[in-house]
């Protein structure tokens, strides 16, 4: 049997390395990747990601991300598609057309104002918002549904208030975002 040599072994493990790193950064990207970081950072007074609330019926709803703003709480579903994205309140399922082909996904709005709605009952004195978050790359030519959003458009809705305001802001919500902590549970 002939011996492997030791550059190919060695080529091969490097192979490997820059398929794992180029598949990371993909699935990075798909996330949302640092844009859509750095828009929940840059508005957020405190965040959770991927918890249960309870939702009034005995059950829970599952919210991605929950933000603690200086106008109350704010519940984010993100995507990342990118492409023309044909979208409406009413349709039950958005349309992506982009460099990957043609796909669709089920309208996220509904399961939106179920998160909203189970958060309004916890938090009964502080406002409540919700929006669907889309990264960089999402084109939405033909109209885009009202509480759809891009990163830029969450940081200039929400901006983090100025330091004199956030201390007072935080007083204010500091009871109920303790009781909204309170009743939540981490996804298993």
């Amino acid at each position: 049997m002939d011996a492997i040599p030791q550059y190919a072994i060695v080529g091969g493990i490097g192979a490997g390395l820059v398929i794992a790193v180029l598949l990371g950064w993909l699935l990075w990207r798909r996330r949302g990747g640092p844009e859509l970081k750095q828009a929940l950072e840059a508005v957020a007074i405190e965040r959770l990601q991927n918890v249960l609330v309870p939702d009034g019926m005995g059950g829970h709803i599952q919210v991605e991300h929950l933000l603690l703003t200086g106008q109350g709480l704010v519940v984010i579903d993100a995507k990342s598609f990118a492409g023309t994205i044909f979208a409406s309140e009413r349709m039950a399922e958005w349309t992506v057309i982009g460099k990957q082909g043609r796909y669709t996904f089920p309208n996220p709005l509904g399961t939106l104002y179920d998160r909203v709605a189970a958060l309004k009952q916890l938090a009964r004195d502080v406002p409540v918002a919700g929006h669907v978050l889309f990264a960089g790359g999402a084109d939405f030519t033909k109209g885009r549904p009202r509480d759809v959003l891009s990163a830029t458009e969450l940081v200039e809705r929400y901006r983090r208030p100025e330091k004199e305001d956030l201390e007072r802001l935080l007083v204010a919500f500091a009871p109920h975002w303790d009781r909204v902590k309170a009743a939540i549970e981490p996804v298993p």
